[in-house]
């Protein structure tokens, strides 16, 4: 045998010995739990803490406190959930956790003094109509989703009715200068924080894991023919 034909077969030994012992796997699917409850107990205790100083709770007039929990809970938490929904394909669901997260940055840092947003007006009626154009955009895309939410379940229904009404009530009450809205619209915070606790729960409360589940009165879908 030649030189050229022993160089020809080595390679083809070696060709067929790599192909046989490289092993062939296929990757490994990823499984993401369900993040939904914890974008929904975030959003809520967040939202029951400014609520319970929107309608003056022992006797509380400044609301700074909620900067941490709207920075790191209702903010951060719940900005990961929306992250955490794309990849599992709900697109409603990334797209409410990811916008409510970024409201509660965008809130907390209104409050943060070193951002200087509340120094930079010198007159508080203009004050209070930036934060009532502020809240009114946020009453528009909550009313979006409402409109999203009526094929789902009752559960979210309640919760972006509520939500809606909130901001509507706190935009109002921050062009009039209107008291009794501002606490109207702390009152309906209240209520969509509690309706978001009981949603969140329905959502940890799977079958597989849990003694009870919790309805949320799912809507049926239409079937395709």
């Amino acid at each position: 045998m030649s030189d050229v034909e022993k160089g020809r077969t080595s390679q083809t030994q070696f060709v067929q010995h790599h192909h046989h012992t490289e092993p062939n796997v296929a990757p490994r699917p990823v499984k993401i739990a369900n993040p939904a409850a914890l974008g929904l107990f975030s959003f809520a205790s967040t939202t029951f803490i400014l609520s319970l100083y929107n309608v003056n709770a022992k006797n509380i007039h400044t609301p700074n406190v909620v900067v941490g929990m709207a920075c790191f809970s209702g903010g951060l938490a719940q900005f990961l959930a929306g992250m955490w929904e794309f990849p599992r394909g709900n697109t409603f669901g990334a797209t409410a956790f990811t916008s409510y997260g970024a409201f509660w940055m965008s809130y907390a840092t209104i409050l943060i003094p070193g951002s200087g947003i509340l120094s930079a007006y010198t007159s508080v009626d203009e004050l209070e109509n930036a934060l009532g154009i502020y809240l009114i955009t946020w009453f528009v895309l909550t009313f979006l989703f409402l409109i999203g939410s009526l094929r789902r379940n009752i559960g979210l229904i309640a919760l972006f009715s509520a939500l809606s009404v909130t901001f509507l009530l706190l935009a109002i009450g921050a062009w009039s200068g209107n008291v009794s809205l501002n606490k109207a619209g702390g009152g309906f915070g209240i209520l969509t924080a509690w309706i978001a606790y009981y949603v969140g729960l329905s959502d940890l409360l799977v079958k597989e894991e849990s003694w009870f589940t919790l309805p949320v009165g799912v809507i049926p879908q239409a079937r395709a023919y």
